[in-house]
């Protein structure tokens, strides 16, 4: 397994909508491995494909107390979302240094194809919603960010900008 690099915001890769994966096979799960391994890395509660670069509709979340409980998921879209909404901080290894309170379903029932390659659906509550609905938003080539208001957006684009010349 491998720690990958992030793709750096404004990278464009990062607002494209990823490929579908069309069968999971031995390469779709080696970049499983390499995005877990990347996201424990972070740290971080999930990680989609295009954030390291690879343009198809991958993700992993693992919101447990003690790593190792990741979920793979393979072309996932969200079937139901709940009416009550939860706040948190959500932030991005593709543009370090920021973070925002956004607004999410508290729950969501996700449909995907699983590490054996079967649909599943399962229901996500808490964390692991805003998280595996934040992943998605990454699938589709949207970021958290894109969910504030422009003026905000704008403000926390300078402050990476800022601390990334930094250094």
């Amino acid at each position: 397994m491998t720690v990958r690099p992030f793709v750096p915001y404004p990278d464009k890769r990062l607002r494209t909508a990823a490929e579908p994966v069309a069968e999971i096979n031995e390469t779709v799960r080696m970049i499983w491995d390499d995005m877990v391994e990347t996201m424990d890395a972070m740290p971080g509660y999930g990680l989609a494909a295009p954030q390291i670069g690879i343009m198809l509709r991958l993700a992993v979340v693992d919101c447990s107390d003690k790593r190792g409980q990741a979920v793979k998921l393979a072309n996932p879209e969200v079937l139901h979302a709940s009416v009550q909404m939860r706040r948190h901080d959500e932030a991005s290894p593709n543009l370090p240094g920021v973070f925002a309170g956004i607004e999410r379903p508290r729950a969501v029932t996700v449909r995907f194809l699983n590490e054996v390659g079967e649909v599943e659906e399962r229901d996500f509550v808490g964390l692991w919603a805003t998280s595996v609905q934040h992943q998605i938003d990454h699938l589709n080539g949207k970021m958290f960010i894109d969910h504030l208001s422009p003026v905000r957006k704008k403000m926390l684009v300078a402050k990476a900008e800022k601390l990334r010349k930094r250094g």
